[in-house]
């Protein structure tokens, strides 16, 4: 292993506040770091976190879900291999490509984009994380799946109370109790929906879910659940994020923003820079099948390893100009930035990239653009200082903007 350089531990203030200094050190002089807060080895070059995602030598594995996703979502897709990832795959996707998402989701992605900005236009001055990122998603996929989005708060709560149980990396006891409460709650809030979608279906995903099958299999009520489960965390405080970071992004460079609003297909190219820049999820975590030899070192088989996609996505090695937001970057193509062919690592890659990357995709282009629309002259608040915050998942708190209102 390459001699440890001086660098902020992951779980410190000082990293949390700007972790790429620190991701830059890693790559230059440890890229192969022993945690042991975590009791994981730490990757932080591009060419190692690739090879881990992809993993065409079988060398890695999910295994290290069934202690990390196991215990608020139940089992989920996360963990499969081989035929039972491939089928549980084939359950689930075409819910989240082709003529489901453009036909049956695509105008409730629009709609609540609508109603929201609806609620704000008109007053010249919002929180667009409050009033917007951590509503739209949620509210897309309660409306997708036939829930009551009058439950909006319990969702937040529940997704909020998952993603911190997922980046508990200092072992908070209460954050560790909180997200196995979670499991609860949400199994007993949605195990009677499913059984009443099996005996009277409707037009939903749930009710898709309900009825999918591939090659005799289909999904029991506790797939069901967990796969909703995973979808609203992941799904919601992905996107949440990603939005917020996006147009953070765009006003701190105005001319990118003019470009945008001038040509609405760079919301795509926005979008992928965006996931590259600052991306949502800062790490994810395999586990190795065997001894495996990587930049710095050699990982012991049976090891968890933490991949630290904010800082493969700003390895020089991989992109020019790593740590400037460019959405006309040539390194980076929007046109396989949604697909298991990303040139970015924030939806993974390989066998387990992001089921929902083409849904995520749909609800930040429609979004994106109706906010553009409705403020054509947005704008930080006054005093405001753009600053992520989080460790595991990275985003805004807060995103106070101006804007003139529009009239009716």
């Amino acid at each position: 292993m390459a001699t440890p350089h001086p660098v902020p531990d992951l779980l410190s203030p000082e990293f949390a506040e700007d972790p790429y200094p620190a991701y830059r050190a890693l790559r230059e002089h440890t890229p192969l770091l022993w945690h042991e807060a975590t009791r994981s080895y730490v990757v932080s070059r591009y060419e190692d976190v690739e090879r881990a995602f992809k993993d065409k030598a079988g060398q890695y594995t999910t295994e290290n879900y069934d202690w990390q996703v196991e215990p608020v979502h139940g089992r989920t897709i996360l963990q499969l291999s081989g035929r039972e990832h491939a089928v549980r795959r084939a359950l689930v996707a075409p819910a989240f490509r082709g003529t489901d998402l453009r036909e049956k989701f695509l105008p409730v992605i629009e709609r609540n984009a609508r109603e929201l900005i609806d609620s704000f236009r008109h007053t010249g001055t919002t929180d667009l994380v409050d009033s917007f990122a951590t509503r739209f998603p949620v509210n897309v996929i309660a409306d997708m799946l036939g829930l009551d989005k009058a439950d909006h708060a319990r969702f937040h709560g529940w997704y909020t109370s998952v993603i911190a149980f997922l980046g508990n990396l200092s072992g908070d006891p209460e954050v560790t109790a909180a997200g196995e409460r979670t499991r609860a709650e949400f199994a007993a809030y949605l195990i009677p929906v499913i059984r009443e979608r099996r005996a009277a279906p409707g037009d939903d995903l749930l009710s898709t879910l309900c009825a999918a099958e591939v090659d005799g299999v289909r999904m029991s009520d506790e797939d069901i659940k967990a796969f909703c489960s995973l979808l609203l965390a992941a799904g919601g405080d992905t996107t949440d994020k990603a939005i917020g970071s996006l147009i953070a992004n765009l006003l701190a460079h105005p001319e990118q923003l003019a470009a945008v609003r001038a040509d609405r297909s760079l919301i795509d190219r926005a979008f992928a820079e965006t996931l590259r820049y600052s991306p949502p999820v800062q790490m994810i975590m395999r586990q190795t099948a065997e001894e495996v030899t990587v930049s710095g070192g050699t990982i012991p088989a049976g090891a968890t390893v933490t991949c630290l996609i904010g800082s493969a996505n700003r390895d020089g090695e991989r992109y020019r100009d790593p740590d400037t937001f460019d959405i006309l970057r040539d390194d980076l193509g929007a046109d396989t930035a949604f697909s298991a062919a990303a040139g970015h690592l924030a939806f993974a890659l390989g066998r387990h990239f992001c089921v929902g990357a083409l849904l995520a995709r749909a609800e930040v282009e429609a979004g994106v653009n109706q906010l553009l629309d409705a403020m054509p002259d947005l704008r930080f608040a006054d005093g405001f200082t753009p600053r992520e915050r989080g460790v595991f998942t990275r985003g805004y708190e807060a995103l106070p903007v101006r804007f003139t209102p529009v009239p009716d």
